[in-house]
């Protein structure tokens, strides 16, 4: 099954850590545009020049090698439909997360992420956790 790369997990990484290593390399990955926002965010949010600097280039080198997939009127229909579902159970997840969960039920790929707690309260949802 191809691989939804989670942020949590391309964080890990550009700290120094293991995570990804852990996602299968035979398989497909991408991310969804989420994620790119969010690792870009952190770029912009760095306290200082060599810092930013840092995370511009890991983060140019995620975008250059992982297709960033968006959110489109299918994937926002599946984003409404997991929403609901959460919101009724009373298990909701972080709206990030939930953009995140409703691109991988769309393209049908499974979650890697550090973060399969939130990941699997989501119904469908194929999570490896790392």
């Amino acid at each position: 099954m191809a691989f939804l790369i989670d942020t949590s997990v391309l964080v890990d990484a550009e700290r120094g850590r293991t995570a990804l290593d852990r996602v299968p390399a035979d398989e497909e990955h991408s991310i969804s545009v989420i994620t790119a926002s969010e690792l870009l965010h952190g770029v912009y949010r760095a306290d200082d020049g060599p810092r930013r600097m840092q995370r511009q280039v890991f983060v140019e080198n995620v975008l250059a090698e992982l297709e960033a997939l968006p959110i489109t009127n299918e994937v926002a229909q599946g984003h409404a439909k997991v929403w609901a579902a959460l919101e009724a159970a009373g298990e909701m997840i972080g709206v990030h997360d939930l953009w995140i969960a409703a691109t991988a039920l769309t393209h049908d790929l499974q979650v890697a992420t550090t973060n399969a707690r939130e990941f699997e309260r989501v119904p469908g949802l194929s999570v490896l956790g790392l």
